[in-house]
């Protein structure tokens, strides 16, 4: 939590900012080795066999692992730190996503899944402490949408570059590849990440500015359960276990859909995914830039960032008419138009958190929500391939849901924040 001290003056030093693009690229190889496995779905399909039932059932496994990550990750993070805590996430989840080209079996796939999700879910939980440590809260919205920005680039470079690498080496090689890139960056991140006050390159300069109007002696840890006490760790909970799980339709299900659906293989599908995640970047760092933009500007974290979640909330409506849209690109523009509204929303959702609870619990309650959120998660992603089995691949009621599930989330973080946010909830 923070005052409300007069915002200082923005100092030369930019350290910081490394910081910030050790984030982004931890996010971008977060969701290489997350994508891969959604783009290969037509291939997989093919190769081994799967129902639609099958493959929402692997996403399940990931999802309730991937819950079970952010909880147990964001719990850790917070006792042992963003350096060691994201270190031991990344080395785990290269491991994890190069052990996918050794499967050759639903189950197999499901065991490669839930290594994966157990271990990328530390990495926002580490990433957002790691903003509230390195950045004031007029600038932690726009950190948190560039690094957030991550994710979008990540599910740009794959449809681009894994079409190339699976007509040169095969499916199996493109997932030991991409394992490999976390490993390279955890060497850079070694090297160049402390906390602020401990890091030599850092100048004085910069570190007041950081610290300005925060409270830097050391706090105790705070106990799990004493942060639901916090109206902040209820917003956050409510709106990442609504929107979530639709950002995961997006990834997993978006390249099955433009198959079904235009009849484009995976090189046809490289133009449409590029776009869609090009526009899904520019809501992410729109969405943390207009809330830092408010809040220099005199209004309060709180209600800036409720402002911009409420705007950001509206771009995903129209992709509840998908179905009668007949054009590829008209439905591209519409499906990136929803993913920009998601990222932008998010930027300030988990800005949301850092905001409002002790800086000691904040990466615990970042897990509470992305376990909230995986186990929701889980159980939409088994009822999506069902859907789709009972439907002969209808995608229309699933649209219709993923498009009223934002302006319905920030409607219910408003009514849990109608008092200061980080204030007690009421015996």
């Amino acid at each position: 939590m923070t005052s409300d001290a007069t915002v200082p003056a923005v100092p030369r030093g930019r350290y910081r900012w490394i910081v910030c693009a050790l984030l982004f690229t931890s996010t971008t190889i977060c969701y290489i080795d997350r994508q891969i496995f959604g783009l290969l779905k037509p291939t997989l399909d093919a190769e081994l066999g799967w129902s639609e039932t099958d493959y929402g059932d692997i996403v399940a496994t990931f999802s309730l692992l991937y819950a079970l990550g952010y909880l147990l990750g964001g719990r850790l993070i917070d006792r042992i730190g963003v350096r060691k805590g994201l270190g031991l996430a990344v080395f785990g989840w290269s491991l994890a996503a190069a052990a996918h080209g050794l499967m050759s079996s639903v189950l197999g796939f499901k065991v490669a899944r839930a290594a994966l999700g157990i271990t990328e879910g530390g990495n926002f939980p580490a990433s957002i402490k790691a903003v509230r440590e390195w950045f004031p809260p007029q600038e932690r919205a726009f950190a948190t949408g560039i690094f957030n920005a991550g994710s979008n680039i990540g599910a740009i470079v794959t449809p681009i570059s894994l079409p190339f690498m699976v007509a040169a080496f095969g499916w199996r090689a493109a997932f030991l590849i991409a394992g490999s890139l976390g490993l390279i960056w955890l060497v850079l991140w070694l090297r160049f990440y402390e906390r602020p006050e401990r890091q030599k390159r850092l100048s004085d300069e910069e570190l007041r500015y950081i610290q300005a109007g925060e409270d830097t002696t050391l706090q105790p840890p705070v106990r799990w359960l004493s942060l639901l006490n916090y109206r902040g760790t209820w917003a956050y909970i409510v709106g990442m276990l609504m929107t979530s799980p639709v950002w995961w339709f997006y990834l997993n299900w978006v390249p099955g859909f433009l198959h079904d659906r235009f009849d484009i293989d995976m090189m046809g599908s490289i133009a449409p995914l590029v776009v869609i995640y090009l526009v899904a970047d520019v809501g992410s760092i729109a969405g943390g830039w207009i809330s830092s933009r408010l809040i220099r500007g005199g209004m309060q974290p709180v209600p800036a960032r409720l402002a911009t979640m409420f705007v950001m909330a509206l771009c995903p409506v129209p992709v509840a008419f998908i179905a009668g849209v007949s054009g590829l690109w008209p439905a591209v523009f519409m499906i990136a138009l929803a993913a920009a509204g998601h990222q932008g929303m998010s930027a300030n959702l988990y800005t949301l958190a850092s905001d409002t609870v002790p800086s000691r619990g904040v990466s615990s309650v970042i897990g509470m929500g992305g376990f909230a959120a995986g186990i929701v998660g889980m159980f939409v992603a088994m009822a999506i391939g069902r859907i789709l089995d009972a439907t002969g691949g209808n995608y229309t009621l699933l649209f219709i849901g993923a498009a009223v599930a934002y302006p319905l989330a920030v409607l219910v973080m408003a009514a849990i924040v109608r008092r200061p946010a980080h204030s007690k909830m009421e015996a």
